[in-house]
């Protein structure tokens, strides 16, 4: 792989940045890691050996412009795998944190005096 993920660049490596936000640029680097995947299965299935201008350095280029066409793509949304990802997810990540004494997030039931526990 050419350019490598690191979960340490940008928005991820970020500790201020909120989890919604983190979610997002994970969606992302996942839908252009997938992206590279398929361009990359794309260019082994050669409908022909007859590659007139073949060679690994020919090889190497189309490698380097299908990870550069795949981090745009992504980065636009085009394909449209993050968005989906996002909205899978962001219940999971925008939830608030349960106060304190509180079952999973679930407040008290009130008592008959207007009191809570």
């Amino acid at each position: 792989m050419i350019n490598g993920v690191s979960i340490k660049s940008g928005v991820l490596g970020d500790p201020k940045a909120n989890e919604l936000d983190q979610l997002k640029a994970a969606a992302k680097q996942f839908e252009a890691i997938f992206t590279r995947q398929m361009l990359k299965s794309m260019r082994e299935a050669k409908l022909s050996d007859d590659d007139l201008f073949g060679s690994d350095a020919t090889d190497q280029f189309r490698e380097m412009q299908d990870s550069n066409l795949a981090d745009q793509l992504s980065g636009k949304g085009a394909i449209g795998i993050a968005d989906l990802l996002v909205k899978q997810f962001q219940a999971r990540v925008a939830r608030p944190a349960a106060p304190a004494g509180t079952a999973q997030g679930h407040a008290a039931p009130a008592k008959a005096d207007g009191t809570t526990g």
